[in-house]
């Protein structure tokens, strides 16, 4: 048995080298991408694009589900937006509390008749409102269906050709539309989805729907969680980016071009990972048309937004997002370690199974062996010890890494006082964060197993005044 247990303990200690090795190699490419694009002048990049006669129309989706808190804040932020041509339609999936109303009275919506194009099959659509102050602004109320059904009742009425998905709890910086068009106009066409960066903006000052001053909150696992974000979108997405096989948009923020998500069958409704999902059904139809189209990461344009501050509700998150990780690698199987679909199938599907997914099965694994060797000798205290220091740097010295990637480009947070609480949280990380996402990605596995839909319990407290 002792053999087992060091055997075991050998191939855990090698899959977490493996797995920190692919992200030190992952913030190499990402470190190239971005430092880059820091050298240039913001607003040389966006200006051209304002009075360009090539700048396609974007039609603005906000699915809404209980959001009578943030939905305002989030629609006055478009409104703000530095975009030459937009339409905002706002999707209420059925909420319980004042989301429409809310939208009614703040924007003075009248009940219309609109002829609306079924395109993809969606619940009941109750009644359509307009703005009668900004005749851009729309309103859907519809029967409850999840939010990849309000997601297609909103392309059902999108004007334009492409759309830009974002969460009903978001606030978009003023030049976060024309960023993230940029590559699409640029590229001909040859782009067809891009997602912009998304921040944490508890602690933050947003007033009138604009970020007046970025600060860091005070509570612990919200600091964690714009660690973790950093990490997921600086090192994992815009590395992945590079090399064309990014498998994630996400759902608070992305531009789609509308025909091809048509095509595709639009948002599956049968999955809670439903912005994963459609982005690798996307790679995978581009792959069997040996299309040369790109799916691209922008890390500039930045989307805030609100997150949990409590366990609970964090819990339920990312139980929910390991849930739609599982769905989504599962409903495309066929793709991992294929070789019929290039990249994507030998490198990209293959790191989401065995790092992304798989990685709680191991990392629980290596807490169970530590503790066991320190205490009840089941390994004896120098493998536990070598163990022990690996899951620290696989942890807590990678989410160091993409603290000092943000400072050294983006630098979203201006004092050292910001970076120094960063590092010092980012440190702590393996020691008591980390194992609570562990166990929830693992019940996030054994959820995928029970096929009951919702949009998940987000209590808000809201961003705006």
């Amino acid at each position: 048995m002792h053999t087992f247990f060091l055997i075991l303990s050998y191939v855990i200690i090698a899959y977490m080298l493996f797995s920190s090795l692919s992200y030190i190699l992952l913030f190499g490419l990402a470190f190239r991408k971005v430092y880059r694009e820091s050298e240039l002048d913001p607003r040389e990049t966006t200006e051209d694009i304002a009075g360009n006669e090539r700048t396609f129309p974007v039609s603005i989706l906000v699915p809404a589900y209980n959001e009578e808190v943030g939905v305002v804040s989030t629609v006055r932020s478009l409104l703000a937006l530095e975009y030459p041509e937009k339409e905002i339609i706002v999707i209420d999936d059925g909420s319980k509390d004042q989301t429409s109303a809310r939208m009614i009275e703040e924007f003075q919506m009248t009940e219309v008749s609109f002829a609306v194009r079924a395109y993809l099959e969606t619940a009941e659509i109750k009644t359509i409102y307009q703005s009668s102050i900004f005749p851009y602004i729309r309103l859907i109320k519809k029967a409850n269906g999840g939010k990849a059904d309000a997601l297609n009742a909103g392309i059902n009425l999108a004007s334009y050709p492409y759309f830009c998905a974002i969460d009903g709890d978001s606030v978009l910086e003023n030049d976060a539309l024309l960023k993230t068009m940029k590559p699409i106009i640029e590229s001909d066409g040859q782009i067809i989805v891009t997602g912009g960066s998304v921040r944490i903006a508890n602690g933050s000052t947003i007033s009138r729907s604009k970020v007046e001053t970025i600060n860091l909150p005070s509570h612990p696992v919200v600091l964690m969680q714009i660690i973790e974000y950093f990490r997921a979108f600086l090192i994992g997405r815009l590395a992945l980016s590079r090399m064309n096989i990014l498998l994630i948009v996400s759902g608070a923020f992305g531009v789609f071009h509308k025909e091809r998500v048509i095509r595709a069958g639009g948002y599956n409704r049968k999955t809670v990972g439903e912005d994963m999902e459609l982005v690798v059904r996307l790679h995978r139809l581009l792959r069997e048309e040996k299309s040369k189209q790109r799916i691209e990461y922008i890390p500039d344009p930045v989307c805030w937004t609100e997150a949990p501050e409590s366990l609970e509700v964090l819990r339920s998150q990312r139980i929910r997002w390991q849930r739609g990780l599982w769905e989504t690698l599962w409903t495309h199987r066929k793709m991992i370690f294929n070789p019929a679909y290039g990249s994507i199938g030998l490198l990209s599907m293959p790191y989401f199974l065995l790092v992304e997914l798989l990685g709680a099965v191991f990392e629980l694994g290596g807490y169970f062996m530590i503790f066991g060797g320190f205490f009840f000798s089941l390994i004896d205290p120098k493998t536990a010890g070598i163990l022990f220091l690996v899951t620290i740097f696989y942890g807590s010295f990678i989410s160091a890494l993409a603290v000092l990637l943000e400072e050294m480009t983006l630098h979203k947070y201006p004092k050292v006082s910001h970076l120094v609480r960063l590092y010092f949280w980012a440190l702590t990380e393996t020691f008591w964060y980390r194992p609570f996402m562990v166990i929830w990605r693992i019940q996030g596995i054994f959820a995928a197993f029970r096929k009951k839909h919702n949009w998940g319990n987000m209590k808000r407290k809201g961003i705006s005044t």
